[in-house]
């Protein structure tokens, strides 16, 4: 443990697989406890068993993120068990594709709910205790800042298609993390967002051409990876020559987390490995 975060409290929403475990060990070996949400238990309580092994503190909290009390639940529980929160970074999520023509409203609504309401639900809950803080630090002379960052995607910044509910929701992250930025620099929260490119998850891995992996999320068979020639194209037109690992793309939210950016609100950061799109 580093110390960089120590005594800082964070959210990590999605941090049972992929860029959010990445960034749940992150945030943890500096210092920081982490309350690790995952939709599934077992991946959280995973994680969780990792971070305290290495000497952190960390809380699993299983659950959707497009439930209704998923923000007022998790707040509540950094709260009652870390007596914090310090920071929040939005990574939960996933893809559910089509063209236009053929995408449902279920398909949509879902994709918007996990991206966009999801986050906003976590953030609104969240308000009221940054408020409370940071009148308490002010009046007492003190500037302390708080971090939220939120994940978008090139598909969010640049548009992909057959991804218009993912284009869409992960522009409207875009869009919220700028309104918030303004609305909550008075209470020295930072908020900005990471935009990810091509990444090696499980959404991302590399499959035959004609197929896709299926993984089930909320009880729906959900096709997942990129064709092999697909992934070996990306890779060759990205600059830095490859997909990023999870553990780069947590690196990028942690350069947000960090005091050094005390400065910095209100901007999207594409990590990319040097290409906004493929």
């Amino acid at each position: 443990m580093t110390g960089t975060l120590e005594a800082k409290v964070a959210i990590v929403t999605g941090a049972g697989r992929g860029i959010g475990r990445a960034v749940a060990h992150k945030l943890a070996s500096a210092g920081a406890a982490v309350v690790a949400n995952d939709l599934d238990d077992q991946p959280a309580r995973e994680v969780v068993a990792e971070i305290e092994a290495a000497g952190g503190r960390a809380l699993a909290l299983a659950g959707d993120v497009a439930a209704q009390d998923f923000g007022t639940r998790t707040v509540a529980a950094a709260l009652d068990r870390f007596g914090a929160l310090d920071i929040i970074v939005n990574n939960a999520g996933y893809t559910w594709d089509n063209v236009i023509q053929k995408m449902s409203d279920e398909q949509w609504e879902a994709i918007l709910a996990c991206h966009l309401t999801a986050p906003f639900r976590l953030l609104r809950a969240a308000q009221a205790h940054f408020r409370e803080r940071s009148r308490a630090e002010q009046a007492e002379g003190r500037e302390v800042f708080r971090k939220v960052v939120n994940v978008s995607s090139v598909s969010g910044t640049g548009g992909n298609a057959g991804q218009a509910n993912y284009s869409a929701a992960k522009a409207g992250v875009v869009g919220l993390t700028k309104a918030l930025a303004k609305e909550w620099g008075p209470m020295k929260v930072n908020v900005n967002c990471v935009a990810f490119g091509a990444i090696e998850t499980r959404l991302t891995q590399r499959v035959p051409a004609g197929e896709r992996a299926l993984v089930e999320i909320e009880g729906r068979q959900i096709r997942v990876g990129i064709p092999m020639e697909r992934a070996m194209a990306a890779g060759r037109e990205i600059p830095l020559g490859r997909l990023g690992t999870p553990e780069e793309a947590a690196g990028a939210i942690y350069l947000f987390c960090l005091p050094e950016s005390d400065y910095i609100t209100g901007q999207t950061v594409i990590c990319g490995g040097g290409r906004g799109g493929f």
